[in-house]
């Protein structure tokens, strides 16, 4: 775009440098911030604003309720604003800009939704798999950590071999901003590993470190654990729209019905923010809900 001429284009690039190698952002969260970026800055190159010192807080506010009339919904438009504060954060700490004019800016409220979860009876039916071949075994593995342990995707495949303290039965996991927790994993989990290990001898490749790996011997990609899960889900009689997360969702959920320690499990899970586990409160509260309207007098009535 031609507001992206010259020092524009320059100060893009050094920004995405930054979220890149100073915030260590994933290539997945730097491509959402460049795609959300873009967008904005094709509506300022159309609307004639062609520097920075050109976009005021009267620019973003039009923008985002341009977005908004389009249908975009509340979380999208509070993304989309999140990076347009960043990147304003970053020309001011650089002299770019003089303020940022998306700071003011309010975005609608997305209404919140609580995460699909699995049922222990259907977990118990999903993690009993009839296979014995190194994939089946391998798959249970990989199952049982995302159940057992709670853990996002991208940790999972992360894995390495070194990453397990047996001792302590405790896996190195390296979570969102490349921080790292100490998560402990139960019994099942030790015996699906310890027998996964045995048959990933005979696939790896030579110098491959991964915990889990393909059939030709590499580190697993992300989408091949989703495709194998939703293969099992659908074998084992559950919905097609299981998902890895879903096992995470379902760890948090369980747990917290168990112990009620939101602390804990926020550590387990590698939140930054209590607020982003409260939402699984809201989960045992449904199921509490639920509870009294099947069993009380009262609420039969």
């Amino acid at each position: 775009m031609t507001a992206q001429a010259g020092g524009m284009a320059e100060s893009l690039s050094r920004f995405y440098s930054y979220l890149e190698s100073e915030r260590r952002y994933s290539p997945h969260t730097l491509s959402a911030y460049r795609r959300d970026i873009q967008v904005f800055l094709n509506y300022c190159d159309a609307n004639g604003i062609k520097a920075w010192p050109d976009i005021n807080e009267p620019s973003v506010r039009q923008f985002i309720a341009k977005q908004h009339h389009s249908g975009l919904s509340g979380r999208s438009l509070q993304r989309q604003l999140s990076a347009i504060r960043t990147l304003f954060n970053f020309l001011c700490r650089h002299q770019l800009a003089s303020h940022n004019p998306a700071k003011d800016v309010p975005a609608p409220k997305a209404p919140k939704r609580l995460p699909n979860t699995l049922g222990v009876d259907q977990l118990d039916h999903l993690l009993s798999l009839p296979g014995k071949d190194a994939l089946s075994c391998r798959d249970s593995a990989v199952m049982e950590l995302l159940y057992g342990c709670g853990l996002r995707l991208s940790e999972l495949t992360g894995l390495n071999l070194n990453d397990i303290d047996w001792q302590q039965q405790t896996l190195l996991v390296l979570g969102k901003g490349n921080k790292q927790r100490q998560t402990p994993f139960g019994g099942k989990a030790k015996k699906a590993l310890k027998v996964w290990i045995k048959e990933r001898a005979a696939l790896v490749k030579a110098d491959e470190t991964a915990l889990f790996i393909s059939r030709n011997g590499n580190r697993i990609s992300n989408s091949s654990i989703q495709q194998r899960l939703k293969k099992w889900a659908l074998q084992q009689g559950l919905d097609s729209n299981v998902h890895p997360h879903m096992l995470r969702h379902s760890f948090a959920s369980h747990l917290l019905e168990s112990s009620s320690d939101l602390r804990a499990v926020q550590e387990l899970l590698g939140h930054a923010n209590l607020s982003t586990t409260q939402i699984y409160t809201h989960l045992d509260f449904q199921h509490l809900a639920g509870v009294y309207d099947k069993a009380h007098p009262r609420s039969r009535k």
